[in-house]
């Protein structure tokens, strides 16, 4: 059964970040909240993390997975980016938009897409998301929080999302809100011409910034 950390979504508890931290790189799957829905999370170079989370999911291998980062440099680091795709996404982190780049070097390759090399990235403007982050050194692997028999299943409050997930991770971080409907919004930009796959959060503040920057993207 999972254990469960009750943090405040604007001032977490520090020492309570460093137990998480702890735990993750012990090597803990946990369940976090973000700017959008709960996600799966682990660190990134956590290969049997990875893999649990693969099983708790059942995705199959060309899934592709979100590196979530703690600001624009790691997104760099992580992720080539063009000039015109840095001026849109400095605009738009933190927020609610999980896009996909060619990856680097940087990147475990177990996480990216086999064929096309890309990798998700995610900057939320959530604090308990950034302070695990920077106090973890390294991104976390997430993907959202959904279970295979029922991954269209609506969950009434944490504490419903709690009972659902207690037996398929190691921690729960509850931060005591509403749960978010809409899902993260996502972008593929690995060409000229972006493409948002999927609507979710933030599309009007999206759309301000590629018309800000005369950049083009197709909706789908």
């Amino acid at each position: 059964m999972a254990d469960r950390i009750k943090l405040h979504p604007v001032t977490p508890h520090q020492q309570r970040v460093f137990e998480i931290v702890d735990r993750l790189r012990a090597g803990d799957v946990i369940l976090l909240p973000t700017d959008s829905q709960y996600a799966l999370a682990c660190m990134f170079s956590n290969k049997k993390g990875v893999d649990k989370i693969r099983s708790i999911r059942n995705l199959k291998k060309d899934h592709l997975f979100t590196l979530i980062i703690d600001g624009l440099n790691g997104v760099s680091k992580f992720a080539h980016l063009s000039d015109a795709n840095f001026k849109v996404i400095r605009r738009l982190l933190p927020g609610p938009y999980t896009f996909i780049l060619p990856g680097t070097k940087q990147v475990p390759k177990l996480l990216m897409h086999p064929s096309r090399k890309t990798i998700g990235i995610k900057v939320p403007d959530h604090a308990i998301c950034q302070k695990i982050v920077e106090e973890l050194g390294e991104p976390l692997m997430a993907t959202t929080a959904k279970l295979p028999d029922d991954p269209d299943a609506r969950f009434l409050d944490t504490s419903d999302l709690y009972e659902a997930f207690q037996k398929h991770v190691d921690l729960f971080i509850d931060d005591e809100q509403p749960l978010q409907s809409l899902a993260t919004t996502v972008v593929d930009m690995t060409t000229d011409e972006a493409k948002v796959l999927r609507k979710g959060s933030g599309m009007d503040t999206l759309e301000f910034a590629f018309a800000y920057n005369d950049h083009e993207y197709t909706e789908p």
